[in-house]
């Protein structure tokens, strides 16, 4: 302590010469009448108030057995009131000269505070507290104190607190009070009068000494985290997240500290404890020996907190709650936290404490550590302003009341107090970035990562390479692992383009390489402390972050095959620790591929290996995680990465070598997934909903395995649909007849991307009894009991799993034994222009469900006719021709071509199966029987031929009683020149019997065939709407290009006009998302007449000429479409349209006879998945896109904006992609996979993760949804209004009338 103390041994009072009772005597005599005197003190000169002051100098070092103390100290407290309010009951020297008596009264107030005996009585904690609640009302009210006074005021408060925390601790109640008070106390000199260096070196001293005792390292904590608030609003934009912290903290910071001062008082508090680490080096006093380790946390810990409010990022209220949970020790609770945390970046040229503060600027580093960087981030300037004169007082806080009475009342106080027992070392910190469900993301306003290592990095490197000592080998981990913890969220915050030091990347991975590679073992609490705070640490481009990968795939193995980790437990949320693992392990996924011989060295003992011999142990990581985990959230994660993995390993691009292991990886996927489906799985709808998409996406990955390896899929999903429509009613929801449904389409998708599945008669019987319960209820093989169809009660699970088992049925039916190469139909318009008139097409309706238009094509040698067929699953276009040759005599592939025929119907018919053989008679019945074949029966052979002779006698007798008539050589009959091919179609397929034609009686069953009246008006316009109705699922996303600093939606919108606005990874992306295709245009046949290749179509522009205007960008398969448009800034309406929901933008249904084509082709460009996917540049303009300014106005409601999801595209240095989702990200059942924030792809996968996200959130919305019909189900509401409104029924015999006549 300075030797300018108070209550130094060389003032001692006169009255210690003389015995102990004279001295007592005459202290009681001087203090009674003093106490007593209530308006006008008998001192009235300063002989007086001096000699007086000696008396109660020596009453406070009394014995605490009456009440002369206490006395004295409300005497002097009395006095000290002149420092606050002048010419009140203190002598008339004291409110003359206030600063002068004040300084004195500080000093013997000391006495009070030094060590004695009696420090364990009663009266003694009240007297104390009394004495502080004085000062602490003179330190915040105080209008009159000189430089001297505040000097003194401090050192009194210096010797307090060295008072109280030196043992014994007697008066450790005081500890909190006495180092708030200071801290506050020196607070309130920053703001009014600067103290001075000695003072500085003073305080480092004493609080740096006692550092080790719980309430310093508190109060210092609080001070600490009070300044940083302030310093953030004066350093950063308004628009930086606010630090929080509690009210009562906040106060601690003056209100009219200068702004200037800020950051040197902030800079001086930091480093008033010295440096933490020096507590694991050196030896400390023997009583604070077991308390190190918990200093040596707090410490880090509260710097922790302030690297975090630096990064902007939010955090939990550290009262309320905390991430990793306490070990259970012998020191107490749980510790603290705040809500935000904070951190700066400057450096110091001189000594911290010295009379002026300090300048800014280079700073020469100790060795070992970083090179200096020139750091101005404050813009501070080196002198303070002129103190002076204080500055008026703009605020009063609540001060301590004392009251003048004899009895020693409770003080009330505001300080805040460490709650009892002390906390307990944590495992490790609580890191913010480990909360996964809803984790918070720096600010792009954020520090650079070079200024807060400036700051911080000394410390936090020395405090991450601590080693314990093999006696005590738990001593330091809990602060080494918040080193650890906050390095990792440090260098995972770096920003793009940011270049961090070669020194700081080497020393960093440094630690991770020794913490994650111990020679035994790495520390369980340190290891965690890295993975929760390493979530992002390989998205981020830092050089040389891929030397980590061996280590880190290790480290995440080690958590995610272990079902129940026993290291960690009781130390974190085992089920943050496993999903914070999953998200590194995202992030790892693509490396083997991407470098494939880039080296690894697993530790000293094992032998170095490129990065693809890692390969099988990702994929055993994700097999093995499946097996291990479950949480919900955390499977849907692995089942995403599963699919990711798979389909970059088979992706076209990859070699050969690699999709051969991609084939074996995939079938032991596959039957990992049918069997977890089965199992454990099948209760758990969010799980099997993302297993079932999963499944959907593997049919789509090109493999190659035989189809006996792929036949447990339609087993698998056939027997989860029996057992979740086998459940008892009871058990029946909507959740599980949404995934019922989910698992239909999955069968669909499989039957129809691997259709050879349906060869095997067992695996179609499987699936058309499937379908049997789906659409019944029942199947009508029950065991050795079968049932007739027509004998069943049709009692399907609900009407949404119905749907679904028709379109599962329609899949199969036009997939099982088709004709390969079939393609679809052309339209009217394509084939018009054989006749020129529409009257030439005749419609009929067969099955009251299917609108068949016919069109005949004449011809001398070999007639024709289209076929066109509209059902609910779509429409069909056939060209049929008759041949007068036998098929024996046949060329193949003699046909006449139809002529006149437009170019569009030429392409389609030239594309049909016209030139392929017809089946063998194996694969047909021939609706003509041959030669050989007998006709009728025995009887009905005999009948006939009695008719036969019959006939014969007949002529016979007339030829004998007629006339005679010439006989005239037989010639051959001339060649029909005219055949009616449509009704010789609908003969041979059976449809003009006279049951097939009968009509009905009223509410009968309606004749298998009928017409269409298409000569009333709106027929065709109708029919024209019924095709635009999708036969497939029709989903849409909007794609936008956001390069780096744009805020606005102008300039967003405004890149994709010219290739030179936009990255070329940008075009080569857009290129991989489907083919350029007309906008509006419809397919015809087989081939889509509108496809363009990419780069002639794509021209000049960067990407605008697929705004949806002109051309989109389509992707097709079997069972869906995907279109991705790319609005430009003449488009920015239509955007504004896509985003309002149906009923927003006033959309009617399909089958309204008020909706026209306008209406239609709005309807067609709504999509279900309100998606949008946005390439950026920059990973911290993700939370900037400027989405309200692309949405409708007026501004839609609030839950159509919620429903709005974002997928962003970050482009990384590797040749990778990040992957960041916002909004609606997830439905009721969780994660939409397989792509999900904090995914890394390759550029050989992406295209594909994006449209199966694109048609997974669509199907998600679908199943949520009670307005979102199957599209089959549409197209059958169409086809019955226009039957309803165009059908006729007439007799049989104006039926056959019509169907002669010609047209």
């Amino acid at each position: 302590m300075d030797q300018s103390q108070p209550g130094g041994r060389s003032h001692a009072s006169v009255l210690a010469c003389f015995p102990p009772s004279i001295g007592r005597d005459v202290a009681a005599a001087v203090v009674k009448p003093l106490r007593a005197a209530s308006s006008s003190s008998p001192l009235q000169t300063n002989r007086q108030v001096t000699w007086t002051m000696e008396v109660l100098r020596y009453g406070l070092t009394l014995p605490l057995d009456d009440d002369t103390v206490g006395l004295c100290v409300d005497v002097y407290v009395d006095w000290l009131t002149a420092l606050v309010s002048p010419g009140g009951s203190a002598p008339p020297p004291i409110s003359e000269e206030p600063n002068l008596y004040g300084q004195k009264i500080l000093e013997h107030l000391s006495c009070l505070f030094t060590p004695r005996s009696e420090q364990v009585s009663r009266r003694y904690l009240p007297l104390c507290q009394q004495v502080l609640a004085a000062v602490q009302r003179v330190a915040r009210e105080g209008t009159v104190l000189s430089r001297d006074t505040w000097e003194t005021l401090l050192l009194f408060l210096l010797h307090v607190s060295e008072a109280v925390l030196a043992p014994p601790t007697a008066a450790e109640q005081l500890c909190d009070q006495a180092v708030a008070l200071l801290l506050e106390a020196w607070l309130l000199s920053c703001a009014r009068c600067f103290p001075p260096r000695r003072l500085w070196r003073a305080a480092c001293h004493t609080l740096s000494h006692w550092r080790w005792r719980p309430s310093v390292v508190e109060q210092w904590g609080r001070a600490l985290r009070a300044l940083t608030s302030r310093l953030l609003l004066l350093t950063f934009s308004p628009t930086f997240p606010s630090f929080k912290v509690p009210q009562e903290d906040a106060a601690l910071v003056p209100a009219d500290l200068d702004h200037q001062r800020v950051p040197h008082t902030w800079f001086r508090f930091l480093h008033l404890l010295r440096s933490p680490v020096e507590v694991c080096s050196q030896a400390e006093e023997a009583s604070g020996e077991d308390q190190l380790p918990q200093f040596f946390f707090r410490a880090m810990r509260t710097i922790s907190t302030l690297v975090n409010a630096f990064l902007g990022v939010a955090a939990v209220d550290s009262v309320k709650t905390q991430q990793l949970r306490p070990h259970t020790g012998p020191m107490g609770s749980k510790p603290l936290f705040r809500d935000r945390l904070p951190s700066l970046s400057v450096a110091v040229t001189r000594s911290l404490f010295r009379d002026r503060p300090t300048s800014y600027g280079l700073s020469r580093p100790r060795s070992g550590s970083a090179p200096p960087t020139p750091v101005n981030v404050l813009s501070v300037p080196s002198a303070l302003p002129s103190t002076s004169s204080p500055p008026p007082q703009s605020r009063r806080l609540r001060a301590l009341q004392v009251t003048r009475t004899t009895s020693r009342p409770v003080v009330t106080s505001q300080w805040k107090t460490s709650p009892q027992p002390i906390p307990v070392l944590p495992a490790c910190s609580p890191s913010p970035c480990s909360s996964l469900s809803s984790s918070p993301n720096p600010s792009p306003l954020r520090c650079n990562v070079d200024s807060l290592l400036h700051l911080f990095g000394g410390w936090l490197f020395e405090a991450a390479l601590v080693r314990s000592d093999s006696a005590r080998p738990d001593r330091w981990v809990a602060g080494r692992a918040e080193a650890c913890g906050t390095l990792c969220r440090i260098f995972s915050s770096k920003k793009t383009g940011e270049e961090v030091q070669t020194v700081y990347l080497s020393r960093f991975y440094q630690v991770l390489l020794q913490a994650l590679q111990e020679p035994e073992g790495a520390c369980p609490r340190v290891q965690a402390s890295i993975l929760l705070s390493s979530r992002t640490l390989f998205c981020c481009d830092l050089r040389g972050v891929n030397l980590l990968f061996p280590a880190f795939l290790f480290a995440v193995a080690g958590v995610l095959l272990d079902r129940e980790p026993l290291r960690f437990k009781g130390l974190v949320s085992l089920v943050d620790l496993r999903r914070a693992s999953i998200y590194i392990l995202l992030s790892l996924l693509p490396l083997p591929l991407q470098f494939p011989s880039s080296q690894s060295q697993l530790g000293t003992d094992d032998a170095a290996g490129d990065f693809l011999s890692l390969r099988p142990r990702l994929h055993s990581v994700l097999i093995g995680a499946l097996h291990t985990e479950t949480d919900t959230t955390n499977t849907q994660m692995i089942l995403a990465a599963l699919l990711n993995l798979l389909q970059d390993s088979a992706a076209p691009r990859a070699a050969a070598v690699q999709r051969n292991w991609a084939s074996a990886t995939w079938l032991q996927s596959l039957h990992l997934l049918c069997q977890r489906l089965g199992g454990p799985w099948r209760t758990d709808w969010a799980v099997c909903l993302s297993a079932l998409e999963v499944l959907a996406g593997l049919a789509k990955v090109e493999v190659s395995t035989g189809v006996s390896d792929r036949q447990g899929v339609l087993e698998a999903v056939c027997g989860y649909i029996e057992y979740q429509c086998g459940r008892p009613p009871t058990l029946h929801s909507r959740d599980l007849h949404s995934v019922v449904v989910a698992a239909f389409h999955c069968l669909s998708v499989w039957i129809t991307q691997h259709a050879a599945l349906l060869d095997r008669q067992e695996s179609l019987a499987q699936v058309l009894e499937t379908v049997e319960l789906g659409l019944s209820g029942s199947r009508s093989r029950q065991e050795q009991e079968v049932r007739r169809k027509e004998e069943k009660e049709l009692s399907p699970a609900s009407l949404r799993v119905k749907e679904a088992a028709e379109a599962t049925l329609s899949c199969v039916m036009q997939v099982s034994g088709a004709w390969p190469h079939l393609c679809a139909r052309p339209g009217e318009p394509e084939l018009l222009g054989c006749r020129g008139d529409s009257r030439s097409f005749r419609y009929f309706v067969v099955d009251n469900s299917i609108i068949m238009a016919t069109l005949d094509h004449p011809g001398v040698s070999s007639p024709s006719l289209s076929v066109l067929l509209r059902g609910a699953s779509g429409g069909h276009g056939w060209t049929l021709q008759l041949h007068l040759q036998p098929r024996e005599g046949r060329t193949p592939g003699q046909c006449s071509p139809v002529s006149k025929c437009s170019a569009a119907a030429q392409q389609v018919l030239t594309a049909g199966p016209r030139d392929q053989q017809l089946p063998g008679d194996n694969h047909t019945v021939l609706s003509i029987l041959g030669l050989d074949q007998p006709i009728f029966s025995e009887q009905e052979q005999q009948q006939l031929w009695a008719v036969f002779e019959n006939q014969r006698q007949v002529e016979a007798r007339v030829q004998l009683d007629g006339p005679p008539t010439p006989r005239n050589s037989c010639r051959p009959p001339g060649p029909v020149t005219s055949f009616q091919t449509t009704r010789l179609l609908l003969s041979t397929l059976g449809l003009l019997s006279p049951e097939a034609l009968r009509v009905p009686s009223a509410g009968g069953v309606p004749p298998q065939l009928g017409f269409l009246d298409s000569s009333r008006p709106g027929f065709l316009e109708d029919l024209s709407r019924l095709d635009e109705l999708p036969s497939r699922h029709r989903d849409s996303a909007l794609v936008f290009c956001m390069r780096a600093g744009q805020r606005t939606a102008a300039e967003v919108l405004k890149n994709v006009e010219s290739s030179s606005s936009v990255p070329p990874h940008f075009l080569d992306f857009l290129s991989s998302l489907g083919l350029p295709v007309g906008a509006g245009q419809r397919p015809v046949g087989g081939v889509n007449t509108s496809t363009l290749e990419f780069p002639p179509a794509l021209g000049d522009s960067g990407g605008g000429v697929f705004d949806g205007q002109r051309l989109v960008l389509a992707h097709r398969d079997a069972l869906s479409e995907v279109t991705f448009t790319v609005p430009s800034p003449s488009s920015h309406t239509k955007v504004s349209d896509w985003l309002k929901t149906p009923e927003e933008a006033g959309l009617q249904p399909a089958s309204s006879q008020q909706s026209g084509p306008a209406e239609d082709r709005k309807w067609s460009l709504w999509w279900e998945s309100r998606l949008l996917v946005v390439w950026v540049e920059r990973s911290e303009d993700v939370d900037l896109f400027p989405l309200a300014e692309l949405l409708p106005d007026p501004p839609a409601p609030a839950d159509s904006r919620s429903d709005i999801q974002l997928l962003f595209i970050h482009p990384l240095r590797t040749g990778l992609f990040r992957i960041f989702c916002r909004g609606n990200t997830s439905s009721k059942f969780g994660l939409v996979v397989p792509l999900v924030s904090g995914s890394v792809v390759s550029r050989r996968s992406l295209g594909f993760l994006v449209r199966q996200t694109v048609v997974n959130s669509a199907r998600r919305r679908q199943l949520e949804s009670d307005s979102a019909p199957f599209p089959h189900v549409r197209r059958r509401h169409m086809i019955s209004d226009i039957i309803q409104r165009y059908g006729s029924a007439p007799s049989q015999a104006a039926f056959h009338s019509a169907l002669f006549r010609d047209l």
